[in-house]
Formats: structure tokens, C-alpha cells, sequence
């Protein structure tokens, strides 16, 4: 657990500061993060992958929007639909937070080899539930 908790810290301690610098915090990042996986992402979509109320991604997507970071369009079948794009400014603010994490954790999987990084994705994809793996896949696509 200690490992979990510290190498968690370390890895969003320089994001965490970059997004302080813009007000934001580590929720604007998480759906900064999957509209970039996923572009027209859905609300819905987004409340599944994220599992908070819809007035805690209510606030979040408020202010994204608000900075021009996402744009909120409706959906072309269901007009109620709310489909979520980074803005060019949202893609790249995402995109500096990614590489800050990808260096971190690329210095880590030298450091540590392929063996050893296989079985950490092996450890991490066996502490997702069976019925939520899907969600994992389907951002891979």
C-alpha cells in the first residue's frame, strides 16, 4: 500500500502543480485525460468512467468549458445527448500533462525492465473488477 500511496504522490506532484498554476486540480485532469482518449465522449460516458456525482462533474465541466479547455456539443441522433472535445488549447494542456507523466514513468520501467513491467500491468489489470474491463479496452481502441 505504501508503494501504491507514495509512487501515486510522486507521479502527480509536478501535474498537480502545473494545473495549480492554472487553478485547476486533479479532477479537471482526469477529464481532461479521458475526453483525450476519447473525443466525443458522452456525459454519461465520462460520470461511468470517472464514478462521481453528476454535480461534481457538473462544476468540473462548468469550468472547463468556461476556460475554453472542452467544448460540449449535442449529439447528432439524440439532440440531449452531450458529447465532450478537447478545445486545441484543452489538447494541449492534456497533452504537457501526459508527457509529464509518461517521462516519470518511463524512467521507472527502464529502471525497473520489461519483465518487471509486464507483471506491474499484469498486478494493475487484475485490481480491475472483470465487469469494468471493458472500459479499460475500450479506451485502448
Amino acid at each position: 500500500m505504501e508503494l501504491l500511496y507514495f509512487g501515486h504522490s510522486h507521479i502527480t506532484r509536478s501535474t498537480d502543480q502545473m494545473l495549480a498554476a492554472k487553478g485547476l486540480g486533479r479532477a479537471h485532469h482526469r477529464a481532461l485525460y479521458f475526453v483525450a482518449r476519447k473525443p466525443d465522449l458522452t456525459v454519461s460516458e465520462l460520470l461511468s468512467l470517472l464514478a462521481i456525482t453528476k454535480q461534481s462533474l457538473g462544476r468540473v465541466l462548468n469550468e472547463l468549458t468556461a476556460r475554453g479547455l472542452v467544448e460540449v456539443r449535442p449529439g447528432e441522433r439524440d439532440r440531449r445527448q452531450r458529447l465532450l472535445r478537447l478545445t486545441p488549447e484543452g489538447a494541449a494542456l492534456e497533452a504537457a500533462l501526459f508527457d509529464e507523466i509518461r517521462q516519470r514513468m518511463s524512467a521507472a520501467y527502464v529502471a525497473a525492465g520489461p519483465d518487471a513491467v509486464a507483471g506491474y500491468w499484469a498486478v494493475l489489470e487484475g485490481m480491475i473488477p472483470q465487469s469494468e474491463r471493458s472500459q479499460v479496452v475500450s479506451l485502448r481502441d
